[in-house]
């Protein structure tokens, strides 16, 4: 070996060859460790997340199943999964009013890189879709409660009369109006006013109007042999 090569040699081989070494073995040291670190499993429930969906959608299935994705890997990482970690996404672009299938695949489960997908169940996802309608409901008040003796309700007034709901078209149009919470008119001689929020009983559909309405019942006296 001439001087140049030994010269080259000792300054990149020899210099700090101790921390080198030491280098080299606790990496050596990390391998070993996750090489042989136990393979845990684990089932855990996620929500189907849904993008791109057409603006002009609704769902219209009375519920979106939750998938169970069988996980496989390091036990370290499936100890610290978190709940957040792991969920389906399906993609919604270019869908149309009506029913379809969609594959449920290990491609559509997002979780962190050390795990591997083992099994995904449902293997498939059956949803309904409809055109979103928007429209006008009566507001019909639920009223409750004994009357004072010889009173009657005299007339209802709800302000605003009418409210927007909104959702799957069918359902929509299915709706006859919106009511209340019930509205305890036990005892009243003249009149008594509320404030509530309207809404209706179909889950699937929304109230659009975010604001309350005001309800004032006018109690009137009954006249002779009216019943209650």
């Amino acid at each position: 070996m001439s001087n140049g090569q030994y010269g080259f040699f000792r300054r990149n081989v020899l210099h700090n060859l101790g921390l080198k070494l030491l280098a080299l073995a606790i990496a050596v040291g990390l391998w070993l460790a996750v090489a042989v670190e136990p393979v845990s499993e684990i089932a855990v429930d996620v929500p189907i997340a849904l993008h791109d969906m057409p603006p002009n959608l609704e769902i219209s299935s009375e519920s979106i199943p939750k998938a169970q994705i069988r996980l496989r890997g390091p036990e370290r990482t499936i100890r610290r999964l978190e709940p957040a970690d792991v969920f389906a996404e399906l993609e919604l672009t270019g869908t149309h009013p009506g029913e379809r299938t969609f594959d449920l695949t290990a491609r559509q489960i997002h979780h962190p890189r050390e795990l591997a997908v083992v099994q995904v169940v449902p293997s498939e996802v059956h949803l309904a879709f409809d055109v979103r309608e928007l429209r006008d409901v009566t507001v019909q008040p639920r009223v409750i409660g004994s009357f004072a003796d010889g009173y009657q309700i005299g007339r209802i007034q709800v302000d605003p009369a009418t409210v927007k709901i909104r959702g799957p078209k069918q359902r929509v149009e299915a709706i006859e109006s919106a009511t209340t919470d019930p509205l305890d008119v036990t005892g009243a001689l003249t009149k008594m006013s509320f404030v509530r929020h309207p809404y209706v009983s179909d889950p699937l559909i929304q109230v659009a109007s975010p604001d309350p309405v005001r309800i004032t019942i006018f109690m009137e006296k009954a006249a002779a042999g009216d019943g209650h």
